[in-house]
């Protein structure tokens, strides 16, 4: 039988830190050579990071990613390596490296170039159009590597490589997360697979850069499209597995359609052939048997890897975070601690004189269920100076939203101090909704680091909670943090809905606006109210400007706000 090892090195990785990159993929392929491993796989540009943006445009930054795939190339004794990297030719390329025994082997190209969403790779690379098939001496097989966005394409590198004789496609990538998405990944994955009759192998990156989370769950499929193997959830891991390349020979011999496609594609496709390795020792690999994480856990999970990556990679030791009492800072102080420690979170109480009974209590009850340290710093005497200060110009002027606002801000400029005196980074508390329709306050509540729920829906801040609770076992975030009518507390009896439409109305139109650009027409055929729709339409419309200047935060729906969504902020555009 022909058996081929194979491992998927799904690592977290930081932009520009080469040299730590480098370490992690040495240190990664000396754990491959003792588990037997014939083929070890790392993620797209895995090197530099991804996405190196503009350090693309900075020629030290190619050479110096150059340099650390020689030092892998050296370490690369035994086994087949690949690895992704930039490569340099009369232009720049995203690039797979095929090392065999300290050789660099071959290169492949990414061909297709994403330029939607949160991608902007023809911004920076030139697209490959090299497709080689490598054929190994020992073990007997071939196997091509493709690039992330390669293998989405029914009729792209994939199928020439299979065509000319892959028995095995290795994709790697560096597949950013957003909720459902590793569902449809699978369910693609194994259409190319069976499709194509190869073994497909799909390793992706994981961990936290600026906005995006990398969730990894790298996949292993075999020739009819049946995942043998799956990688951990928002975790770095090592995926082994033996594939069966006798069994690919077998079902192509009964497969009629590749026969009639083969000798153009196989004219097309370069073939480099590797030397055998000397054999060695395998021991025994355990399979895993492992499977996608439900909803809530899987988006409560990239947030907290997103928060713990964003503070740990920026160098920060400690967060703080404003509790009010209310749901979403309690989520975003829990998802605090579980990405670092509650050592590592800081609560902080600042009530004002419409802060009520109940909400500086179940602050205090939140970091006390979290363990975290806990200051009170009321606001009150600050907005009564603010008001003296401001009272000659606002003379005659009936109060409004300006000296709410002033509540907040007098917030933001307490937790900014606490942070520009210990180093702590402050996390901010909003969600997708209130960002989405500007019910926010600049230089207050938006002032901060990193915005944890800036793109979680408010009524899935409230289903987060119900698990983490569930989890726990207990009420971490208490009953009535849960039950109460949300509210800034910014004057007497307000909630929410004062401004707002009810959150479970909200939600859904925001999703069909923002996320699936339905028109104003299409909402209402939905069911919702037109003047209802309208409104939510103009505050999203009328408060880009506040967006612009807000924190990053994790993505994790299909389309957040940022790097997904461009709206201009001068825009004169009204839906009729």
């Amino acid at each position: 039988m022909r058996q081929l090892r194979v491992g998927l090195a799904q690592i977290d990785v930081t932009v520009g830190d080469l040299e730590g990159n480098t370490r992690r993929i040495l240190d990664e392929i000396t754990r491959g050579r003792a588990l037997g491993v014939d083929l070890l796989a790392f993620p797209e540009l895995a090197l530099t990071g991804y996405p190196p943006e503009d350090l693309l445009f900075k020629p030290a930054f190619i050479e110096a990613n150059l340099r650390a795939l020689d030092a892998v190339t050296r370490a690369a004794a035994g086994l087949t390596v690949v690895v992704g990297f930039v490569d340099r030719r009369d232009d720049i390329l995203n690039a797979a490296a095929v090392i065999h025994d300290t050789t660099l082997a071959g290169v492949y190209h990414k061909q297709y170039l994403p330029n939607y969403g949160v991608f902007d790779e023809d911004r920076y690379f030139q697209a490959g159009a090299e497709t080689p098939v490598f054929e190994l001496g020992s073990p007997e097989g071939a196997f091509a590597v493709n690039i992330c966005e390669d293998i989405w394409y029914s009729t792209g590198p994939t199928s020439s490589q299979a065509l000319a004789g892959a028995e095995l496609v290795v994709s790697i990538n560096s597949s950013p997360y957003h909720a459902g998405k590793v569902r449809h990944r699978e369910k693609m994955l194994a259409t190319r697979a069976a499709d194509h009759v190869t073994c497909l192998a799909f390793v992706n990156v994981v961990g936290g850069q600026d906005e995006l989370v990398f969730d990894g769950q790298s996949m292993v499929f075999d020739e009819r499209g049946e995942r043998l193997a799956l990688g951990r959830a928002f975790e770095e891991d090592l995926v082994v597995v033996d594939l069966d390349l006798d069994g690919v020979f077998r079902a192509r011999l009964l497969d009629s359609r590749r026969r009639k496609e083969k000798r153009s594609a196989t004219e097309r496709v370069a073939r480099v052939v590797l030397p055998a390795l000397p054999g060695r020792t395998r021991p025994p690999i355990q399979a895993s048997p492992r499977d996608f994480l439900d909803p809530a856990a899987e988006v409560y999970a990239a947030l907290v890897l997103g928060t713990r990556d964003y503070v740990r990679k920026n160098g920060f030791r400690r967060v703080v975070v404003g509790l009010s009492g209310g749901i979403d800072s309690a989520l975003t102080a829990a998802i605090a601690v579980d990405a670092l420690g509650r050592e590592g979170v800081v609560g902080v109480s600042m009530p004002s004189r419409f802060s009520s009974a109940g909400t500086r209590a179940d602050a205090r009850r939140v970091a006390r269920n979290l363990g975290i340290e806990f200051l009170t710093l009321p606001i009150a005497r600050a907005c009564r100076a603010f008001s003296r200060i401001l009272a000659a110009p606002f003379k005659g002027v009936k109060e409004d939203v300006t000296e709410e606002n002033i509540q907040a801000r007098a917030r933001g400029t307490l937790l900014m101090a606490l942070s520009n005196k210990f180093g702590w980074l402050v996390l901010t508390t909003g969600n997708k909704s209130e960002m989405g329709v500007g019910y926010c306050t600049l230089y207050g509540d938006m002032a901060g680091g990193f915005a944890v729920i800036k793109d979680v829906p408010k009524t899935t801040v409230y289903a987060l909670c119900r698990y983490l609770n569930a989890r726990a076992g207990r009420s971490v975030i208490p009953e009535s943090v849960l039950s109460r009518p949300p509210s800034a507390e910014l004057r007497p009896d307000q909630t929410d809905q004062d401004s707002l439409p009810p959150y479970e109305v909200l939600d859904p139109i925001l999703q069909a606006y923002v996320e699936e650009d339905r028109s104003l027409a299409d909402i209402v055929a939905l069911g919702f109210d037109e003047g209802t729709v309208r409104k939510v339409i103009e505050m999203v419309d009328r408060n880009e400007y506040k967006r612009r200047q807000a924190p990053p935060g994790v993505k994790i729906t299909p389309r957040a706000f940022g790097r997904d969504w461009r709206l201009p902020i001068v825009n004169r555009f009204r839906h009729p």
